[in-house]
């Protein structure tokens, strides 16, 4: 194991036993390296590698501390990791956005607020029948990001806006090569249906078709 990954692993260590909780802030660099047998160096390295994931937060001239973990903020990291994506793993994460999204819209469907659903639908009405390309894809961004945080699950939300990247992309090219306008909206419309009918299963089953079909059309596109 190279000398900063058993850095990383032994601060990992503290944190996961305890020994340093959310919002603590570290021992001075000297004093950390002596406890935990490393080189000043090394914990350096391994302190800038946990926070650009979220890990630890450098603040100049105050120390380092633990940050709150929060799901949220540590799945952050997925969005930039995502964004490296080749274009023939579209579809990998088209199918990994398939399985997750339906079970999220399920949920939503039994807490999702009448003042969400309210608002959803002014979005959809506001929006109109001809929207342009980058008014469908940034409505569709917002009408799905609102039902998923509904389902009252932080680390499925997160998940999910980290997995948006490249489907964003998918759902770009869709709209300049076919009319899937109407269809978007109507699939849309029939999402909120289902959610204002407080109907999990056909919640889940919209959503499913909504995503299979971008990624039917990306399966049989040349």
């Amino acid at each position: 194991m190279a000398v900063t990954d058993e850095a990383i692993q032994k601060i990992k260590g503290m944190i996961v036993s305890g020994a340093l909780r959310p919002g603590d802030r570290l021992p001075r660099e000297s004093e950390l390296a002596a406890e935990l047998g490393l080189s000043r160096n090394s914990l350096r390295e391994a302190v800038r590698a946990l926070s650009l994931i979220r890990i630890l937060d450098v603040r100049q001239g105050d120390g380092t501390y633990v940050t709150s973990l929060d799901p949220q903020l540590l799945l952050e990291a997925l969005s930039f990791v995502v964004d490296f994506h080749r274009d023939d793993t579209v579809l990998e994460f088209l199918a990994v956005r398939r399985i997750l999204e339906p079970a999220a819209t399920a949920l939503a469907a039994t807490r999702i607020a009448e003042e969400r659903l309210d608002a959803l639908a002014k979005q959809l009405d506001d929006l109109g029948d001809e929207p342009s390309v980058e008014e469908l894809v940034a409505a569709d961004l917002d009408f799905h990001r609102a039902i998923v945080r509904s389902a009252g699950n932080s680390v499925l939300c997160s998940l999910l806006d980290g997995l948006s990247g490249p489907t964003t992309r998918a759902r770009v090219w869709r709209g300049l090569t076919q009319d899937a306008v109407g269809r978007t909206l109507r699939e849309h419309r029939a999402i909120l249906a289902a959610l204002r009918a407080r109907d999990a299963e056909a919640a889940r089953s919209w959503a499913t078709v909504h995503i299979a079909s971008v990624e039917q059309w990306l399966r049989s596109a040349p």
